[in-house]
């Protein structure tokens, strides 16, 4: 069980907008995808706050994310993916790793609510 508190108003977004009719493992990943791509303003600037393993990341340094990884170009794992600008370089991070900064609030509601969504060990 998650450490993360429960949170009712959060809980019924997500299944009213995010994984709405979704039955299906790939169903929910999309809904997630789109949700975030609907809600999030690119690009912005955004600060690592958690190590990955699968990412060159490190705690406080800051990204420019201009856009969600491509509905085809993913595998429906556990994770939704960002195209960031790091290092004069591009590539994809997880969005979980990601804290927003000076962002509208439609796109901190959206990324909140995928750093809830993983906080409580929830699954596609």
């Amino acid at each position: 069980m998650s450490e993360i508190k429960k949170d009712e108003e959060r809980e019924d977004r997500i299944e009213d907008e995010a994984v709405v009719d979704a039955y299906g493992r790939e169903e929910r990943a999309m809904g997630w995808y789109y949700y975030l791509a609907d809600k999030i303003t690119f690009p912005f600037t955004a600060e690592c706050f958690k190590k990955i393993a699968r990412s060159p990341l490190k705690v406080g340094e800051k990204v420019t994310v201009s856009r969600m990884m491509g509905e085809g170009d993913w595998d429906y794992g556990e994770d939704m993916y960002v195209e960031i600008s790091w290092n004069n370089r591009k590539f994809t991070v997880p969005l979980a790793q990601l804290k927003p900064l000076d962002v509208d609030d439609d796109t901190l509601e959206a990324i909140e609510d995928w750093h809830y969504w993983k906080d409580r060990g929830y699954l596609f």
